[in-house]
Order: C-alpha cells, then sequence, then structure tokens
C-alpha cells in the first residue's frame, strides 16, 4: 500500500523535525519525507493533512489487556482498537494475566494472539516473580527469548528487597528494565489519598509516603546493581522530588506519569464516584502541580496510561469494594494535549513523551518518522473540541472519570506498518 500525506505539520521529536512536509509511505515504511513530494502512479491513496500534525505513532509503556484469562474486561483485540483510536502504536502490556505471564508459554501465547487479533504492535511485559505472590523470581530469561521487553509485578511491589535485588542483577544481562510498582503495602490499607478529601469523606486513606518510601528502596537497589528501572504510576511530590535528586547521578532511572495524576485531585473522590478509584490514589492540588513541574523538568520522562478496563459489575459498588482502575486509551493524548495548551509542555516536548523516549528506554525500533523506519504515524488536530462519551469507546471497558467533559485536541487517523487502521468517522 502506497500513501501519500500532503501538507501536514510534522513533528518528530527525535529527529528535531517540526515544519509542514509530506511524508510518502511505500509498503510498511517511509520512503520519503520531503515538501512538494509527487504521486506516483494511481495506486497511491493521497491524504491531505493540512492544518493538521503528523507525528510518529504513540508509545504507551504500561497497559492491561486482560487476555488471557479476562476477556471479559478485555482483549487483546478490542484493547488495540481502542489504542489505535486514541494515537497509539505499540503497546507494553502488564503480566496480572490469568495464568500470570511468568513463563514463556504465556509470552508466546500474548505474542501469537497480537499477531492475529492485534491491530497495534504489542510487547509483554512479564512478571518478576512467579504468580506475582514475591516469593520466587519468574522464568525472566525464557520470557526474554520469547519477547518480553520489560518485567514488573505491577498491582504490588517486590517487598522482599533481597529478590528485587536479584531480579536487577538478572535483568542487567538482558538489558531491559524492571517496571517498579511503588507501593508499600503496610502503608496502603486504605482507597484515596490521605488527605483533606478523605477527612470530608471518610474513606480510608493511603499516605504519599507510601509511594515515596519505596521509590527510594527501588532507585537504591537499581543503583547499588547498576541496573536500569522504571517507576511508573508516579503521582505524589516527594516521589518527583527524590528521583529528580537521583538521576543526578544515575542515569538508569526513568519514570513515568499517568494524565489522570496531572487532571484529577482527590477532590475528584469525594462525589464517590467509583471511577475516581485508582492505584495510586489521586493525590493532592499540590501533588498535581509537582507532576506537571516534573514533565517540565525533565524529572519524569514518558507519559503513560495504565489503561485498566473493567466490567460494569466491578465499578457498579460501593466504593471501598470497587476495582482500581481507569479505561484511558481513548482519552490520555487528548487530556494530555491540555499541558501544550496550559503551556506546561511544547508540542514536541509532549510528543517527546510519548514518542522517542518510551522507545528508548524499552528498546523499541518505533517512535519516529526517518526514510526507511516503520510507517506507524498518526495525524491530529490539537485544537479539535469534542466530547468523550463512554458509549462511543472501542474499548470494553467504560470505566471513565472524564465521561462529559469537553476536551481539546484529538487524533484523526492512525496508520501501522503503512497500513491505515483506524480513520475518524467525519460528522
Amino acid at each position: 500500500m502506497k500513501i501519500l500525506i500532503k501538507k501536514g505539520r510534522v513533528i518528530d521529536p527525535k529527529n528535531g523535525i517540526d515544519e509542514v512536509l509530506d511524508v510518502y509511505i511505500n509498503g510498511g515504511f517511509i520512503e520519503k519525507i520531503d515538501k512538494h513530494i509527487l504521486e506516483k502512479g494511481h495506486d497511491v491513496e493521497v491524504i491531505d493533512a493540512a492544518g493538521l500534525v503528523v507525528a510518529p505513532g504513540l508509545i504507551d509503556v504500561h497497559v492491561h489487556l486482560r487476555e488471557p484469562g479476562y476477556e471479559y474486561k478485555e482483549s487483546i483485540k478490542t484493547g488495540t482498537m481502542a489504542a489505535v483510536k486514541g494515537g497509539f502504536t505499540t503497546v507494553v502490556c502488564m503480566a496480572n494475566t490469568n495464568p500470570v505471564n511468568d513463563n514463556k508459554s504465556v509470552t508466546e501465547y500474548i505474542v501469537n494472539q497480537s499477531k492475529t487479533e492485534g491491530t497495534c504492535r504489542v510487547f509483554p511485559c512479564g512478571a518478576i516473580t512467579k504468580g506475582l505472590k514475591g516469593e520466587e523470581l519468574a522464568e525472566i530469561g525464557e520470557m526474554y527469548k520469547a519477547g518480553i521487553v520489560a518485567i514488573s509485578d505491577d498491582g504490588k511491589s517486590v517487598k522482599n528487597s533481597e529478590l528485587l535485588r536479584k531480579a536487577l542483577e538478572y535483568t542487567k544481562l538482558f538489558g531491559i528494565p524492571v517496571i517498579s510498582h511503588c507501593e508499600d503495602e503496610d502503608l496502603s490499607k486504605g482507597f484515596v489519598h490521605e488527605g483533606k478529601a478523605s477527612i470530608i469523606s471518610g474513606i480510608d486513606a493511603v499516605p504519599s509516603i507510601a509511594e515515596e518510601i519505596i521509590v527510594k528502596r527501588d532507585m537504591t537497589l537499581a543503583e547499588y546493581v547498576g541496573s536500569p528501572i522504571h517507576l511508573t504510576h508516579i503521582s505524589a511530590k516527594g516521589s518527583v522530588d527524590s528521583i529528580r535528586e537521583v538521576k543526578k547521578r544515575f542515569k538508569k532511572v526513568t519514570c513515568d506519569t499517568c494524565p489522570h495524576y496531572f487532571t484529577l485531585t482527590d477532590e475528584a473522590t469525594l462525589g464517590f464516584d467509583t471511577d475516581t478509584k485508582v492505584n495510586p490514589p489521586l493525590r493532592s492540588k499540590e501533588d498535581a502541580e509537582a507532576i506537571k513541574e516534573g514533565l517540565k523538568n525533565g524529572s519524569i520522562d514518558i507519559i503513560a496510561t495504565d489503561h485498566a478496563p473493567h466490567d460494569f459489575t466491578s465499578k457498579d459498588v460501593e466504593f471501598n469494594i470497587a476495582t482500581s482502575g481507569i479505561s484511558g486509551l481513548e482519552t490520555a493524548f487528548s487530556l494530555s494535549l491540555a499541558l501544550v495548551h496550559e503551556g506546561v509542555l511544547d508540542l514536541k516536548g509532549l510528543l517527546r513523551k510519548f514518542t522517542e523516549t518510551p522507545a528508548k528506554v524499552f528498546k523499541l525500533p518505533y517512535g519516529e518518522l526517518s526514510p526507511g523506519s516503520a510507517a506507524d504515524i498518526i495525524i491530529f488536530d490539537p485544537d479539535a473540541q469534542w466530547t468523550v462519551d463512554r458509549k462511543t469507546f472501542l474499548s470494553k471497558g467504560k470505566n471513565t472519570p472524564f465521561h462529559g467533559w469537553k476536551l481539546r485536541g484529538k487524533n484523526l487517523l492512525t496508520i501501522v506498518g503503512g497500513k491505515i487502521v483506524y480513520r475518524e468517522k467525519k460528522a
């Protein structure tokens, strides 16, 4: 398939591009990026991108596709459909499936299922410990050979420091990061952030130090071993401060945050809406501002979704027994564009956190627009106004606290490997 994208504002952080150009795609790869490229033959689809932004496909390093085992919440098919609608052409899926992805057979299943059912590229993240129980290392070497790009016990921390140290030493051999869910389980018995809102609501609370303590411990272990570590869904000011200081001397620490941590605060939980229940919990306004500052000054490297789709019955219960998580793939990029509209980041800086940096941290050959590179491309309108409607989600998970929100900025078209996999329907 040949595609010629005409007159779009091409932004590619890796190559420092930000100008109006044409992009010519031949097969699964970009053949040429230049001004005034002429059509070649009659089998070329020409896309007029005037007034729109053409960028590398986004990379999400933290999603839950739920398959195998929880297909009633999400499947690889529906999760990747939601991904490409949101502008993501590559996703890294977490290991807390059923069975847990702690051995090569489960990894191989995910890889093979993604090839037949997936709409975008899917890379599995293996478990650190067998069954996510924190007792014994999983079959990391075999999973690596089968296709994992990282390991994580996401959903819980590895409580045993010696076991985590061994995992860091082991992954150092393969050059893949440990993704750390930073949470001291003994301090995390509650359901919302410990602050003014929790006093008002009376809901059992989790202090921010539950995250901050494990952030410091895991960075200390990684620095001692000399192994890369990636701290995921950072939510607290104290965590950002610690990460910024450690990164001055140890460059193998990276981290991500999610749109809900710089868009919402714990005040959102006062309505007892279970769609605002996430783990870690929504924090204070001070924490949210610190997250924005961390994104601005480079302390926070990546924006991820932590896409956590759930069935209706998991959320339609009392707050304290509801499942944690937000279905985020279809709203994340639009929510993040608010950082540009607010002046926190420029467009190139925002795209870097979705493309170049995640590709570098996870050693993925994507996230750029270069002749010869994979034709993974999105076209979006940074100013398009639209209203979030959970009924239109392609994900099985309709659990979003942003239903009814008016957002500015929307992905319109997604190309994966030279094939158009999503196109916004014209009203």
